[in-house]
């Protein structure tokens, strides 16, 4: 099986780290991206620099005409997809309930849920046995604040990882008997530019010794389980996840 991987939001933070890596271990790899085109061309250099095959491909993830475009190229620059990383996602500055708006709560949907749930779709259509495809593997990026809620923070974006998760089970067991494997991380605490767009860059040390590992994550890590539940080393696991929150 041709292994050819599409990372969405892929120019930064874990997607990034998932990008090389994939490719360190033979990966074809589209790195998707909304707006960063210099850091998507960035992590494509870093790769193509260690022998590697990557292109970087604009698109809003949220919207299915774009959606379409990119798979489209992705089938003519790439392959045929066997591997996709559900990476994109936004998050939005910390607030109570009573203070967000429709239009805040829309945006995070549409990133968070509906975004991987059209991607899933049109890898689907490149994957499933019925659409001419052989397998492959899915790999959501949830969170932990799937489980602790984010009270106080952001639960409308705790709330849209909490419908991934269950996405994830679902679809996992939908497509369980076609080839298709589907499964996720949750990642918590890890040291990404990410948490600048809640307004709080310096979240993740400030809240080091409430973990219980004592520290943060990094990239890295998060990196390390995608790829291992996109391996064949994980064949045999299928609506799964792998909590990354040091113990959180």
């Amino acid at each position: 099986m041709d292994k050819n991987l599409l990372i969405t939001g892929g120019s930064r933070g874990i997607g990034a780290a998932t990008a090389v890596l994939a490719a360190a271990q033979g990966y074809r790899v589209c790195i998707n991206y909304l707006s960063d085109h210099v850091s998507a061309e960035r992590v494509c250099e870093q790769i193509r620099e260690a022998g590697g095959h990557a292109i970087a491909i604009q698109a809003d993830v949220s919207n299915e005409d774009e959606i379409i475009r990119l798979f489209s190229r992705v089938d003519a620059e790439l392959g045929r997809i066997s591997a996709l990383v559900n990476n994109a996602g936004t998050v939005a500055e910390s607030a109570r309930l009573e203070d967000m708006s429709e239009f805040r709560m829309l945006k995070i949907m549409m990133s968070n849920v509906v975004g991987p749930m059209l991607c899933s779709k049109h890898a689907l259509l490149r994957m499933l046995p019925r659409h001419g495809g052989n397998g492959g593997s899915i790999v959501n990026v949830s969170s932990a604040a799937a489980r602790l809620g984010s009270a106080g923070e952001y639960i409308d974006y705790a709330a849209s990882k909490g419908a991934l998760d269950t996405f994830t089970m679902g679809l996992a067991k939908e497509v369980a008997g076609e080839g298709v494997r589907v499964n996720a991380v949750r990642p918590g605490y890890i040291f990404t530019d990410f948490h600048a767009l809640s307004g709080d860059p310096q979240r993740v040390s400030k809240l080091e010794s409430t973990i219980p590992m004592g520290r943060g994550g990094r990239v890295d890590e998060v990196a390390e389980a995608i790829l291992w539940l996109l391996s064949d080393k994980a064949s045999y696991s299928t609506g799964a996840f792998i909590d990354m929150a040091g113990g959180r």
